[in-house]
């Protein structure tokens, strides 16, 4: 009988410990777009156009305090984070503020993969330069 006990409890522990948590490893993605509007000091539009080279950042897990990976976007704006497992992530990057110290502020998208091989698809997240 302790036998049985024992290889039920060693059967549900290993079953728990292989459980995948948020990050790579997986097979779904997030994608999306940056699009930028450049303004001049008198807030007037200058420019705009896609985010070429703009770095986007994720967070692995709800519980992250720094960035676990980042990317930066292609010619078009488009950026992708490959191989992630299902969970929540976040999401950010940087615009400029000229009120802000350090003259930068994070723009923050929580996001959840809930399938696994699946694209989530953040649209096009604008920044103001």
């Amino acid at each position: 009988m302790k036998s049985i006990t024992l290889l039920i409890a060693l059967c549900a522990l290993s079953f728990t410990s292989c459980e995948k948590i948020a990050g790579p490893g997986g097979s779904s993605t997030i994608i999306g777009k940056v699009y930028i509007i450049d303004k001049n000091a008198g807030g007037t539009v200058v420019a705009e156009g896609n985010g070429q080279k703009v770095d986007v950042f994720i967070v692995y897990g709800e519980d992250g305090v720094a960035y676990d990976d980042d990317v930066q976007t292609s010619y078009d704006g488009t950026f992708k984070f490959e191989n992630l497992e299902p969970g929540k992530y976040t999401v950010f990057l940087y615009e400029d503020c000229n009120t802000c110290v350090g003259g930068k502020q994070a723009l923050v998208y929580p996001v959840e993969i809930t399938e696994k091989k699946s694209t989530v698809d953040l649209g096009t997240l604008t920044i103001i330069e």
